[in-house]
């Protein structure tokens, strides 16, 4: 049996105690997250005022966590946290005890301070120390020292535990980073060798001394050298606009637009293209303005509708446009085969490709990127809606200029 404040506490109690501590740091994620409690728990087998944990931070020791729970609430900017025992307890390498008078303690107790303090061990190393502080007496017995000691093993292997957790995520991070860049290398890489294998190949034929070409051949060979010409520039393009959003430098020029005016410029450039689409426009709103930079929202267009003439050639293009609870909604639908469900989210990812499209048709999987991105920049959201077999439509949200 032991005696904790004016309680009587048995040997189970003071078992089941210790057991809740030890059960408590075994569980915990972080530090941060189970002090609170295990100060709470600690005052079950231990009475004190005040907790201190300090940290050796280099050559210096900076408090980590304190908290006062006891007479010192009342007083807490005022109370001392064990700054004069703390070196002694690091120099020593042991437990130690102190007393404070730092005034009439009869008239105020907060004056008359027991501390108890211990390191905080790492191996062989000590990494900080734990002080208890008691208020007004009683000095701290003997046995007291002992669950001091306990409690002082449970917050050093606590933050020990953190500590690795933190290293472990760090090394984690760095070889994601690592895979992330030796991707990115091995993803753009094959995406500019295609287009600049084509142009190599056609033009060394062209060139070739031992063959002569009709005009018609030549002709056909220099509009893919053109073609592969305009595809390598695009992706260009791309992978710089892609670091620019990435790193927040893309220049965005925002002016009032009208939505109605921006989709029937977009179709009537469209029409002039090659686009193996049809393209019909269904405006349900007219004079809805949008704070925006055409451009920007006339790429994102461009890139949908140059999606829907790949994957869904012939395919007929519903282009909506509508006002939906003080935002502007434009809806770009297509009647292609569509995107499984676990590929929605996905695809507006880097360089992420739908699995079952990579063989069929050429692409560097920034473009949806590069639309989402640009979307957000206009304070608006872009998502994608789809059903095998029955096409996709792509739901754009822009904040309605009002004023």
């Amino acid at each position: 049996m032991g005696v904790i404040g004016d309680r009587t506490v048995t040997g189970d109690e003071l078992i089941t105690q210790i057991l809740e501590i030890s059960r408590l740091v075994a569980k915990a994620e972080t530090a941060d997250a189970v002090l609170p409690e295990l100060v709470n728990r600690a005052r079950k087998i231990l009475i004190f005022d005040n907790f201190v944990l300090y940290l050796k931070e280099g050559h210096d020791i900076q408090p980590y966590f304190a908290r006062a729970v006891g007479r010192g609430r009342s007083k807490e900017a005022d109370v001392a946290w064990g700054e004069a025992v703390v070196e002694r307890i690091i120099r020593a390498d042991r437990t130690i005890s102190q007393k404070d008078r730092v005034g009439d303690a009869e008239e105020d107790r907060l004056n008359l301070r027991f501390y108890i303090g211990t390191p905080l061990k790492r191996g062989k190393k000590t990494i900080g120390a734990l002080i208890l502080i008691r208020f007004g007496g009683p000095p701290f017995t003997g046995k007291e020292v002992q669950k001091v000691e306990f409690v002082a093993g449970h917050v050093a292997h606590l933050l020990e535990r953190e500590n690795l957790l933190n290293t472990i995520q760090k090394i984690e991070g760095s070889q994601r980073m690592w895979r992330m860049q030796e991707d990115f290398v091995a993803t753009v890489s094959h995406d500019l060798r295609t287009p600049l294998g084509f142009i190599k190949g056609y033009t060394t034929t062209l060139l070739r001394e031992d063959t002569s070409w009709d005009v018609e051949t030549y002709r056909e060979f220099l509009g893919i050298i053109d073609e592969e010409a305009d595809r390598l520039q695009a992706l260009i393009d791309n992978l710089l606009d892609s670091s620019r959003l990435q790193s927040g430098t893309m220049q965005i020029q925002f002016q009032k637009v009208n939505m109605d005016a921006v989709l029937r410029d977009l179709i009537q450039r469209t029409q002039l293209s090659d686009l193996k689409i049809n393209i019909v426009l269904d405006i349900q709103g007219s004079d809805l303005k949008v704070k925006a930079d055409p451009m920007r929202l006339g790429q994102v267009f461009d890139n949908l509708l140059s999606n829907a003439s790949k994957y869904a050639p012939g395919s007929k293009v519903k282009v909506k446009l509508k006002e939906d609870d003080h935002r502007v909604h434009i809806t770009v639908k297509d009647e292609g085969p569509g995107i499984a469900e676990e590929h929605l989210e996905k695809i507006f990812q880097r360089f992420y490709r739908v699995p079952e499209t990579k063989l069929k048709e050429r692409g560097s999987g920034l473009g949806l990127y590069i639309c989402r991105e640009i979307i957000q920049a206009h304070g608006g959201r872009i998502y994608a809606e789809s059903e095998v077999g029955k096409g996709t439509a792509f739901h754009i949200f822009l904040p309605l200029d009002e004023e």
